[in-house]
């Protein structure tokens, strides 16, 4: 069998994904984890009476526990199975590419299994983006000299 044909072959048998749906699937669930998000920045500020920066970030912080505990119960899987790019919202689903690997892990101990994997879904994004960003800051450094 020729390459043309497998991939003829591969492409009739291959299940088709429901774009339309799997778009508003992520659109909901990224929109709930956002308003969730805004909501307990609003219920920081409101009812607790911190200042706006304070509640900031004892929301970042709340979202990275829910998604780190709803990670270790199997929940997060569940609903990224369903709800795909929706559940990548930065905060949740960074905190989710970091706890998954060390929760997996742990039973090769905290050196050999948690240290050694926890950065193993994370540590691309975490070094290319320190990249772009020293990248990006010796750009406008060299721009900076030029008075530019």
């Amino acid at each position: 069998m020729d390459k043309k044909t497998y991939a003829r072959f591969a492409d009739a048998h291959a299940p088709h994904s429901p774009i339309l749906k799997n778009c508003i699937l992520a659109f909901l669930i990224g929109g709930i984890i956002c308003t969730l998000g805004e909501g307990l920045g609003t219920l920081y500020t409101e009812l607790l009476h911190l200042e706006k920066e304070t509640a900031g970030t004892l929301t970042s912080v709340s979202l990275i526990l829910l998604s780190v505990v709803l990670t270790a119960l199997g929940i997060y899987d569940r609903i990224a199975k369903h709800a795909g790019a929706g559940t990548l919202v930065p905060i949740t689903g960074f905190a989710n590419a970091v706890s998954s690997p060390a929760i997996d892990s742990h039973s090769e101990g905290l050196v050999l299994g948690v240290g050694a994997k926890i950065f193993t879904v994370s540590g691309p994004v975490i070094l290319y983006g320190v990249l772009a960003g020293a990248v990006y800051g010796t750009v406008l450094w060299f721009l900076g000299l030029f008075g530019i």
